[in-house]
């Protein structure tokens, strides 16, 4: 049985605006420090500047608003209700936004005590949420490609906390532990395992239904999570202390870079064939995603045949900026201008009642203001590559990555300022039809 849309099941609005209207934020945090460190922030994938980046937009961004999602994707795609929304919400992005900010403090300030304080708050907030989710996607009657991918995916959410909460214990408390083959793992689940298996199984429901494709094919949409995890999983194994057999290492890491290359290319030829014939905001932030994952892949496969190649400097940063800035922020930015439209329009029909019309959802964000924050994402995606070659390029590539996030996190403050309004004028009317 395929998941369901269950719209009388949608959690408060509140919950997934939270968490929307601050990844953003911490996009901003990131450019600011793009600007302040330089050229600095492109020398190695292992110093303080680089590791703080990358949690800024790894967890500060990604993930705030990956939480928000699922929270609210999960009872009304999939059926599967989240016990205490509002608790788990609060007490999720408490700690995660306190969390992040600690451990980017740790790093910057090469301070154990923020990461002792870091790890419980990152453990519980995020261990627990994603339990939670994990048994309200098993308790759900509804099966299918999304369900199975978004089990799957929480999974590798759990594995990377696991890990990271391992990494900053070792920060925090000077644990004698391989901290390199620790990181290539969490980073790889992190990624792979938890945001690349997510955004697949919110693409089989959401590219479909929002961008009028045809339906991903079976045997893409049943074999890739399973498929990607079990490599994710035979190649963690690899990295174990004198269990590294390097050419079956590189077989499995190309294989899962392949496999991710066919889910860019089957997406991009699906939006192809979409019956609605008109290229707007959402889908040039998807084939921008789609795109930026192919060539990452690629680097991945070329990083794997020549081993030494991670070793010259601004590698380590050319992949990065490919993952979170050309992949996985577009991808987020293009859902959030679906959802929160679409949120607005449904929590405004619940207010209304038949008859009355409700503003639709081209009036919660307008999409010339969605177009002009593509284009200055587009601007930094390219300015931050091609400071690779050319490293002053990192001071405008920052400053379009601020102003990006700026305008988006504005759109979104639109949105909601427009639901309060359109709300607060229902409100009025009904009143006025009572009384009259």
């Amino acid at each position: 049985m395929q998941p369901g849309l269950s719209f009388e099941q949608a959690p408060p609005i509140s919950v997934p605006f939270r968490f929307f209207l601050t990844a953003p934020l911490f996009g901003m945090a990131a450019g600011l420090l793009l600007l302040w460190q330089g050229p600095a922030a492109l020398a190695s994938r292992w110093t303080s500047v680089a590791l703080a980046l990358t949690h800024l937009i790894a967890v500060g961004f990604m993930l705030q608003a990956m939480c928000g999602a699922l929270l609210q994707m999960l009872p009304v795609a999939a059926g599967a209700n989240i016990w205490q929304p509002r608790r788990v919400t609060q007490f999720t992005h408490a700690g995660l936004t306190v969390g992040t900010l600690l451990l980017v403090a740790g790093f910057l300030g090469e301070q154990a005590l923020f990461f002792q304080i870091a790890v419980p708050f990152m453990t519980v907030s995020l261990g627990a949420f994603a339990l939670i989710v994990l048994v309200a996607l098993f308790r759900t009657p509804a099966q299918g490609p999304t369900i199975i991918a978004l089990r799957i995916a929480v999974c590798g959410l759990i594995v990377t906390i696991t890990l990271g909460a391992v990494l900053a214990s070792s920060f925090g408390w000077q644990l004698a532990l391989p901290l390199t083959e620790i990181t290539h793992v969490h980073a790889a689940w992190g990624l792979g395992g938890w945001s690349l298996l997510l955004v697949a199984g919110v693409a089989y429901l959401v590219v479909p239904m929002f961008q009028l494709t045809p339906p991903y094919p079976q045997w893409l949409a049943r074999s890739f999570s399973v498929t990607l995890f079990c490599l994710l999983a035979a190649w963690s194994i690899t990295w174990l202390p004198l269990q590294r057999p390097d050419a079956l290492q590189v077989a499995l890491a190309c294989a899962a870079a392949l496999l991710a290359v066919v889910f860019a290319g089957v997406t991009l030829r699906l939006q192809g064939q979409r019956r609605r014939k008109v290229t707007e905001p959402t889908l040039l932030f998807w084939r921008l995603a789609m795109a930026c994952l192919v060539v990452a892949a690629f680097a991945v496969i070329l990083q794997q045949l020549n081993p030494g190649a991670e070793d010259h400097a601004g590698t380590p940063f050319l992949l990065g900026v490919l993952l979170m800035v050309g992949v996985f922020m577009p991808v987020i930015s293009g859902m959030l201008y679906k959802i929160m439209p679409f949120l607005n329009w449904l929590h405004l029909q619940r207010i209304g009642k038949p008859g009355l019309v409700v503003p639709n959802m081209r009036q919660m964000i307008s999409e010339p203001r969605m177009m002009m924050q593509f284009r200055l994402h587009l601007a930094a995606l390219l300015l931050l590559l091609g400071a690779v070659p050319l490293p002053l390029l990192v001071y405008p590539g920052g400053a379009a990555l601020i102003a990006s996030c700026i305008w988006l996190e504005w759109n979104l403050v639109v949105a909601t300022r427009n639901f309060a309004r359109f709300s607060r004028e229902l409100e009025e009317r009904l009143a006025a039809e009572k009384t009259g």
